[in-house]
């Protein structure tokens, strides 16, 4: 008896085949370790931004009369380029790590971007803090009775504008997607019918080349059948 084969419609195209040892997502627990890793080693080079913010930021002056306490020079631009020397250095750490991780990891993956967007952010925060802890004291009395009526002294580092705490995660993720979406192959797309097998069943790496045709007894020019 002859079981009945069934053939896909030739307008469905076939399915691609599974990945060996991934899941029904793509996923594996490589990729998501790699993207553990990447936040973890971006997380910690947060203090490293700190130390630079600590380090260039313009730092603004504080002068005490005794009784209070007040900006040594009014029109200084020096809170707001606090804020913009966090902002460079934020975004130049951004660019950095998003080209790391993909030269690391060219083949890209969810875990890896999610990775990349934790460790960012937590980086960020790491940064803010340290260089507020590494730059002048936030007691203001303390230094203004330290440092005596009528001396300047250096005001605490502040973050006035509080999103500049998202440009490291929003460079990295942004310029890792574009690296990614240029630089790695693509796979190809099963519907793509400009493939000359596209819709054929079974394929001819399968069972070979098909076999020649009968020739037809009435054509001249076929050989004659053997005799017995």
């Amino acid at each position: 008896m002859t079981e009945a084969l069934t053939t896909p419609s030739p307008h469905e195209p076939p399915l691609p085949p599974e990945k060996p040892g991934g899941s029904a997502g793509g996923i594996t627990p490589a990729d998501i370790r790699d993207g553990a890793a990447v936040a973890l080693v971006i997380g910690v080079a947060g203090v490293l931004l700190g130390v630079l913010w600590a380090w260039l930021a313009p730092k603004a002056q504080y002068v005490s009369n005794g009784e209070a306490v007040f900006l040594k020079n009014s029109e200084s631009e020096s809170r707001i380029g606090a804020d913009g020397t966090f902002f460079l250095l934020s975004l130049g750490f951004g660019l950095l790590s998003a080209v790391l991780v993909f030269l690391w990891r060219r083949r890209g993956g969810v875990p890896l971007v999610i990775g990349l967007m934790i460790g960012s952010c937590f980086a960020s925060l790491v940064g803010w803090r340290t260089g507020l802890w590494l730059g002048p004291s936030s007691d203001v009395a303390a230094s203004a009775v330290k440092a005596g009526k009528g001396v300047a002294f250096d005001a605490p580092l502040q973050v006035l504008a509080q999103g500049v705490l998202l440009v490291w995660p929003m460079a990295a993720v942004a310029v890792h997607l574009g690296l990614t979406a240029l630089w790695t192959p693509q796979d190809p797309d099963p519907s793509d019918t400009t493939d000359p097998e596209w819709g054929v069943y079974p394929p001819s790496h399968v069972h070979g080349a098909p076999a020649q045709a009968a020739s037809d007894p009435s054509d001249p020019a076929a050989p004659e059948p053997p005799r017995g």
